[in-house]
């Protein structure tokens, strides 16, 4: 299966991205943030980092780029996408996730390994996983507090939207200790933590299944090729 990896200016984690994709046995596929054509990828992550410099508000200028009009068209239509960290933060400027990415609340930026408990595990990126399933990857961001009106959290809560959720300590004051959403379709997936640092036997942090495995986050990339061939 073809998954776009998009980049823009100032993205990091695309290589990354790109290697989390070839792990889990996918093809990655370079798309570039000023091409508006998705190359008949079957998929498509947004990586972390800090598209053009976090100008104005983290994603607030990616999300006007060419190939975003393509990813939300393609998106609205089935496309299952991945955003991480600042590929959260694209896809809650672009609509296509509900609430929004402000300063984490100690306004200082954070890098740590972190503990989540996955909370659905029926989305296009997370069906291997299994709900209530308590996985390790690692965690850095300064825009990461996740906030939205407490109808929106109802409804997110109500909907079991709620994809991951921070366990042990909310390292950035996000609503209800949430690291992560999916949509309404469970096509579009946004993240904070970094589960494409965590596919590595022996690089990642200390996982579920024992010291060193580092491979919690992998299950996100092996997810999406088996939601793709049913």
């Amino acid at each position: 299966m073809r998954i776009g990896v998009v980049t823009f200016p100032g993205t990091l984690d695309d290589r990354d991205a790109a290697r989390a994709v070839r792990l889990a046995g996918g093809e990655p596929i370079p798309l570039w943030h000023a091409d508006a054509d998705l190359r008949a990828v079957d998929a498509v992550v947004l990586p972390g980092g800090f598209s053009y410099g976090d100008y104005l508000r983290a994603g607030a200028i990616s999300r006007f780029a060419p190939v975003m009009g393509s990813i939300i068209a393609a998106a609205n239509g089935g496309l299952p996408v991945l955003g991480i960290c600042n590929g959260f933060q694209i896809l809650c400027e672009a609509h296509l996730l509900p609430g929004s990415m402000i300063k984490n609340d100690q306004l200082t930026f954070v890098c740590r390994e972190q503990v989540l408990s996955v909370e659905n595990a029926d989305t296009a990126w997370t069906r291997d996983y299994t709900a209530g399933q308590k996985i390790t990857v690692p965690l850095k961001n300064q825009d990461g507090q996740f906030v939205a009106d407490e109808h929106t959290l109802d409804e997110l809560e109500g909907e079991g939207r709620v994809v991951v959720r921070y366990q042990g300590w909310n390292p950035n004051g996000s609503r209800r200790d949430i690291a992560g959403i999916t949509n309404a379709a469970g096509n579009v997936v946004g993240l904070m933590p970094h589960p494409e640092h965590a596919v590595e036997v022996g690089y990642g942090p200390d996982g579920v299944q024992g010291p060193r495995t580092g491979t919690d986050g992998l299950k996100f990339f092996t997810s999406v090729l088996h939601s793709l061939v049913g």
